[in-house]
């Protein structure tokens, strides 16, 4: 599947739905789902000036959205206006593109990955554990904690 790294606290951002617009200074023909990877780097004046507290998961696969079109920004004034879609500080002189978003979710274990530039191919596990496995391995906890842990 196709995975993008976005730098917190944008990529937080993206997957809790605050964010709807990822800007670029480059284009894109893609569209459909990807993964949103939050790198080991933190912006942290982007962090303190949208107020988003600590805690963020870095180095991780933090969700996923759909990348549905991409807006092609002209001027500073178009860019300025979807600043509430996108929340960035854009810098001038630059053509920016507009990754439109939808159908974002966090993930609630991020996932260890390393990123890399542009869209990247990531191989997930295809199969989660079953509920019976699930359920087994929390009676096994308990079990060792009630009698092999007792003094």
């Amino acid at each position: 599947m196709k995975c993008l790294s976005v730098s917190q606290p944008f990529a937080g951002l993206i997957v809790s739905g605050r964010k709807l617009v990822d800007l670029r200074t480059w284009n894109t023909g893609f569209r459909g789902e990807f993964l949103v990877h939050a790198p080991l780097k933190v912006r942290t004046d982007d962090a303190r000036r949208l107020g988003v507290a600590g805690g963020m998961a870095t180095g991780a696969i933090v969700g996923k959205a759909e990348i549905f079109g991409v807006k092609a920004y002209r001027t500073k004034s178009e860019l300025m206006g979807d600043r509430r879609l996108h929340l960035a500080r854009p810098q001038d002189g630059r053509r920016y593109y507009g990754f439109m978003l939808r159908n974002a979710r966090a993930f609630r274990v991020p996932i260890p990955h390393k990123g890399r530039l542009g869209f990247f191919e990531v191989d997930l596990p295809g199969r989660r554990p079953s509920d019976d496995f699930i359920l087994a391995d929390i009676m096994d906890e308990e079990y060792r904690y009630q009698w092999i842990n007792r003094h």
